[in-house]
């Protein structure tokens, strides 16, 4: 099943996608949100981020390649951080270089969807609590965090979380091309087989930390290739199986 969040006259709505129609739901799929009325043309209504997440909870140094072209060693544990919830914006939402930074970088990543509850479970009951996947730009004043040693502030400014466009379920994570386009020219290309942590790791880890909660975000790491985005790019994350998350940059 493919999922999204929606505005169509006025109204914001989670829907499930069917062909080239989306059907409004009566909550959020993860919340059990059911079918109802009619199909609405998809090139009518307008995507919104398909998450509204109590928290986003990221991972650094997931990638080794990464990880070596920033000159850092590979945690042997998972790397964590927090993204806050206002950083989120949906496809075709403009990303703001804050004035603060002079080098604003893209990240191309896959974003975990929870469907219930998790804690302190095993990487088989982390599998079993996941609702889907979605594409996710973890945008990154690198010069701050490069300052800082920390990664709040240099992650946590307003659009620095674009995601979508859907949400799909039906789709392995283990084996994904994630890519990373800036006006057309491919700047990441990677594949989650080359995670040191795997998806379902990664949430057994995070649930011995924190209760990850319905409709909850996780962010899994990225390839290397990350740089630099300027006013006026347009940057996409490709994740085959997903879609396109395309976002402007001003």
């Amino acid at each position: 099943m493919r999922t999204c969040r929606f505005r169509h006259r006025g109204q914001e709505r989670h829907g499930a996608v069917e062909g080239a129609e989306v059907r409004p739901l009566t909550a959020a799929p993860w919340a059990g949100g059911l079918p109802e009325g009619r199909g609405i043309p998809l090139a009518e209504v307008t995507l919104l981020a398909p998450v509204e997440p109590s928290k986003i909870v990221c991972v650094g140094r997931n990638y080794r390649a990464h990880a070596r072209e920033l000159g850092n060693e590979v945690p042997a544990q998972p790397l964590l951080f927090l993204k806050p919830p206002s950083a989120v914006i949906g496809p075709q939402e403009a990303i703001r270089c804050p004035e603060q930074s002079s080098e604003v970088h893209h990240e191309a990543e896959l974003g975990v969807v929870l469907a219930r509850p998790l804690s302190r479970a095993t990487a088989a009951e982390a599998r079993g609590a996941v609702f889907g996947y979605t594409c996710l730009n973890d945008v990154t004043a690198r010069d701050i965090q490069r300052e800082e040693k920390q990664f709040t502030r240099a992650k946590g400014f307003d659009t620095f979380c674009p995601v979508g466009p859907f949400v799909e379920t039906a789709l392995d994570p283990l084996d994904l091309p994630v890519v990373c386009r800036v006006n057309g020219a491919e700047r990441q290309r990677g594949s989650t087989r080359d995670m040191t942590f795997d998806p379902f790791a990664l949430l057994a880890f995070i649930s011995q930390v924190m209760t990850l909660l319905p409709g909850d975000l996780v962010a899994t790491g990225t390839p290397e290739g990350v740089g630099p985005i300027r006013r006026g790019d347009w940057v996409e994350v490709d994740i085959a199986g997903i879609g396109v998350l395309r976002n402007p940059v001003v």
